[in-house]
C-alpha cells in the first residue's frame, strides 16, 4: 500500500545539476480541462512519473480517455464522450471538483467522489457549489459523491468570490468557458498555474480576458478544440532545490527555472543568506549562509501555502528566531512537531509558527502528514546527524517526480 511507504536518509551535500519538471499544481487543471472538449490534447514538459498525476490518468480512462505517455509529453484522446460519472475506488485528489466542473459544463451533468488530498485545516468545498449554482446547476450530495446537473447546459452569472480561492478561480473559468453568455469572475486568485490554465483553453477557442487581481471575464462558446501546449515548470519543486542546496552547504544548478514565478520568494532568500545568479535558463545556488526569515504567505505573487515548510526547515538551520505566519491554512503547521523529533524547537503562538533555530538535528522516525511537509522532512534528514525514516513518504511522490534519480544525480542515495 502506498501508505506503508518508508524512506531512509542519510546527511549530506547537494551538489550537481538538475531539471525542474512541469508543474503539478498546473498539470492536475489541465487535465481537467481536457474534458471539456473531444479534440486530442499534447502536452509536453509534463510531469508523468508523479503520483497525483496517475491517479488524474487513470481517473480519465475511467471517464472515457484514452492517455498516451512517452517520458515528459501526454497524449489525450477521446474514445467515449457518454461517460458523465466518474466510478472511482482508488485514492482521490481534490482535483474531482474540477472533473465535475468540466463534466457538468460540457454534458450538463456530472458525478464524482468527494474530493481528496491533503488535509489543510478546513479546506471544504462550498465554494465550488456555490460556483455552479451560481451559474445554474443544481448539486447535491449521494453517499460519497458529489452531484451537479444544468439540463439545459451552464448560464453565464457574475461570479463573486468571497476569498481568493485558487481551485474556486479555475473551476469558475472551466465552467465559464463553455457556459452561455458572458461571466465575470470577481475577487480572482491570479496565479502562474491558472495563467497558464487560461493559456491552453485560450489556444483551445476560449475566449478570456484577465483584469489583474480584479476579474477575469469569460465569453463563453459552443464547444472547444484539441491542442498542443507545454506545461509551465514546477516553482515549488525548483525552490526545494534551492532551499536544499543553501542549508546542506552545496552548490546546485537548477535547470528550467521559472524566474518570474519567484521574484518575491527569491528576494527573501537572497535577504537571508542565499547566494545566487542567473545562468539563461538555470539558477545556480552556491551555498550561503541560512539566516532567520520572517514571512507571511499570502496571494501570488506572494510567498504561497504550499512554500512555508521549506521556509521552516531553512528557519530551522539558521541561529536565531524565525517566524511564519500562514493565515490561509494555520493547520499546515503540523510538520512542525515531526521536525521537533528532530530536534528543532518551535512554538505556535496563535497564526504564527515561532521557529529557534541553529539546534543540531538528529536524525528520527518522522510522518509525513502531507506532501509539502515530507519535503520538508526530507531536506532536514539531509542535515541531520544519523538516519532519518520518513513513513508515508508516497506523499512526496504526490508531487516531486523521478525524486531517486534527481537526488543521486545530486549525490544523494536514498
Amino acid at each position: 500500500m502506498e501508505q506503508d511507504k518508508t524512506l531512509r536518509i542519510k546527511k549530506g551535500t547537494l551538489a550537481g545539476s538538475v531539471k525542474v519538471s512541469g508543474a503539478k499544481n498546473s498539470s492536475l487543471r489541465l487535465l481537467a480541462a481536457s474534458l471539456l472538449t473531444k479534440g486530442s490534447i499534447e502536452l509536453k514538459n509534463f510531469p508523468n512519473g508523479l503520483l497525483d498525476v496517475q491517479v488524474h490518468l487513470n481517473m480519465l480512462e475511467v471517464l472515457g480517455k484514452k492517455c498516451k505517455a512517452i517520458e515528459d509529453e501526454i497524449t489525450i484522446e477521446e474514445k467515449n464522450s457518454t461517460i458523465t460519472t466518474l466510478e472511482w475506488s482508488g485514492r482521490s485528489i481534490r482535483n474531482t471538483l474540477l472533473i465535475l466542473g468540466a463534466l457538468t459544463a460540457r454534458h450538463g451533468y456530472g458525478r464524482v467522489p468527494l474530493p481528496g488530498g491533503c488535509k489543510l485545516g478546513e479546506r471544504k468545498y462550498d465554494l465550488h457549489v456555490m460556483l455552479l449554482e451560481n451559474l445554474g446547476a443544481r448539486v447535491w450530495e449521494e453517499g460519497d459523491y458529489l452531484c451537479a446537473e444544468a439540463k439545459m447546459g451552464l448560464v453565464a452569472k457574475d461570479i463573486h468570490l468571497p476569498m481568493r480561492s485558487t481551485g474556486a478561480t479555475e473551476n469558475s473559468i472551466i465552467c465559464a468557458s463553455l457556459a452561455k453568455g458572458t461571466t465575470t469572475i470577481w475577487n480572482p486568485h491570479i496565479r502562474p498555474e491558472i495563467i497558464d490554465l487560461i493559456d491552453m483553453l485560450t489556444k483551445m477557442g476560449a475566449k478570456i480576458e484577465v483584469f489583474g487581481q480584479k476579474c477575469i471575464v469569460v465569453e463563453g462558446v459552443s464547444e472547444l478544440s484539441g491542442v498542443k501546449h507545454t506545461v509551465i515548470p514546477d516553482n515549488i519543486e525548483a525552490l526545494t532545490w534551492a532551499i536544499g542546496a543553501v542549508i546542506t552547504q552545496g552548490e546546485v544548478e537548477i535547470e528550467n527555472f521559472p524566474f518570474e514565478h519567484l521574484e518575491v520568494p527569491l528576494v527573501y532568500l537572497r535577504e537571508s543568506g542565499m547566494k545566487f545568479y542567473r545562468g539563461g535558463t538555470s539558477l545556480i545556488v552556491k551555498g550561503g549562509e541560512a539566516y532567520p526569515i520572517e514571512i507571511s504567505t499570502g496571494p501570488y505573487p506572494g510567498i504561497n501555502s504550499d512554500m512555508q515548510p521549506l521556509f521552516a526547515i531553512y528557519g530551522a538551520m539558521s541561529n536565531g528566531v524565525s517566524k511564519i505566519v500562514d493565515l490561509r491554512f494555520p493547520g499546515r503547521y503540523g510538520y512542525a512537531e515531526e521536525l521537533a523529533k528532530m530536534g528543532m524547537e518551535y512554538k505556535v503562538d496563535g497564526d504564527m509558527l515561532v521557529i529557534k533555530g541553529g539546534n543540531r538535528l538528529n536524525g528520527a522516525r518522522v510522518k509525513a502528514l502531507d506532501l509539502r511537509a515530507g519535503i520538508a522532512l526530507l531536506l532536514a534528514g539531509l542535515t541531520a546527524e544519523g538516519e532519518t525514516i520518513i513513513e508515508s513518504s508516497w506523499q512526496i511522490g504526490r508531487g516531486y517526480e523521478n525524486l531517486e534519480e534527481k537526488l543521486s544525480g545530486l549525490g544523494i542515495t536514498i
